[in-house]
This record gives C-alpha cells, sequence and structure tokens, in this order.
C-alpha cells in the first residue's frame, strides 16, 4: 500500500510539474509570437506572479515527482498557498479582463486552473501533515510582499504595472498601498486556513 500511495503521490507532483511547465512554455511561445524577441519575452512575463509562482511550482514539484530532494512542508505548504491564491485571485478579480485566444488561452488555463487544483490534489492526501506553524503565514507572506515591491519599481520605470490592482498609475499610490495591505492580509488569513487544515488532517490520521 505504502508503495502503491508513494507511485499516486509522485504521478500526481509529476502532473502538476508537467502542467506548469507546459503552461509557462505555452506562454512563452505566445508571448513569443507578439515580440519576435525571446529575451523581451521572458522579461515580460516575469512580470507576472502567476508565471513566478508557476515557475516555483513546476520546479519544487518537479522535484517531488522525481525525489531529487524532498521539499520541506513549510516549503510546500507556502508553494500551495501561493499557486491556490494565483487561481482565487484570477477568478475573483482578473479573469475576462484580456480575451484570448489559442496559445494564450491555454496557457491561462493551466497556469490559473490546472496547477492550483493539481497542486492541492497533491497536499491534501499525500503530502506531510503536522509539521506547519502559526509563524509560518508571515513567513510565507514575505514572498507576495516582495514580488508587490518589485512590481511596483518595475512599473514606476517603464509604466507598465501587471494587473490593474497595482496600477499606481491609474488607481493612486494611496489605493495601491491599500490594496498591497489587503493582499498580504489575504495571505495570512488563507494562509492560517492553511495551517489549521493540516493540523485536522494530521489529527484523523493519528487517530485513524
Amino acid at each position: 500500500m505504502t508503495t502503491t500511495n508513494g507511485t499516486i503521490s509522485r504521478s500526481i507532483a509529476a502532473l502538476t510539474a508537467a502542467a506548469a511547465w507546459v503552461g509557462l512554455g505555452t506562454q512563452l511561445v505566445a508571448s513569443y509570437d507578439l515580440t519576435g524577441s525571446m529575451s523581451e519575452s521572458l522579461w515580460v512575463m516575469i512580470r507576472y506572479f502567476t508565471v513566478i509562482t508557476n515557475l516555483i511550482v513546476a520546479a519544487v514539484f518537479t522535484g517531488v515527482a522525481l525525489e531529487i530532494r524532498p521539499a520541506s512542508p513549510p516549503v510546500v505548504g507556502g508553494v500551495i498557498l501561493a499557486i491556490l491564491l494565483v487561481g482565487v485571485v484570477y477568478g475573483l478579480l482578473l479573469r475576462g479582463l484580456v480575451e484570448l485566444s489559442g496559445g494564450a488561452l491555454a496557457a491561462d488555463w493551466l497556469l490559473h486552473k490546472a496547477t492550483p487544483v493539481l497542486a492541492l490534489a497533491y497536499w491534501i492526501p499525500f503530502a506531510p501533515k503536522g509539521h506547519l506553524r502559526q509563524i509560518h503565514p508571515p513567513l510565507w507572506t514575505i514572498f507576495p510582499l516582495l514580488y508587490f515591491v518589485y512590481a511596483l519599481i518595475r512599473g514606476k520605470l517603464d509604466g507598465h504595472y501587471p494587473y490593474p490592482f497595482m496600477d499606481a498609475g491609474q488607481i493612486g499610490w494611496p489605493a495601491t498601498a491599500a490594496n498591497g495591505a489587503f493582499i498580504a492580509a489575504g495571505f495570512l488569513l488563507a494562509g492560517s486556513a492553511l495551517v489549521w487544515v493540516d493540523g485536522q488532517i494530521a489529527a484523523r490520521r493519528v487517530s485513524a
């Protein structure tokens, strides 16, 4: 049974990594078709939290699938939290803002829908449980805050902001800062919920 579970868990991890890698590759091709420059396409892509998070998901889950080096539960938990919120924020705030087709539409589906679902399908039954603590959500929140600062600096320099709620040129800096605080609070709350779920699953495994 343990061997079977290990095979299934590695298979789901591999599917998660594949969805992220294929989504990133498809988006790169779609961007290249627009820009005609590979370097410019890469530079544009790493403007987005979705792309950076999926790149981390791809790397972490490739390691899990190939058993190269087990990622610690807090690292996996932080990755799960980030990719889940990619899907949630996209669904609530960003879906439909840009009309997509072809490769861009396929990449959109893989990066915003497939990877969050597959990552969660791995984490719930297979990731080690009982190792997350309430100290971890504040640590996980450092990632989106660093991204927020990075994206604002890039936007200030070149005038292109990745998301409407970060567009300081359009909504102003006070509203942008408020949105940043809201995102940080959302990460903290969602992270606390993830720690609670982790503990509940761990307790059930012990009592089973």
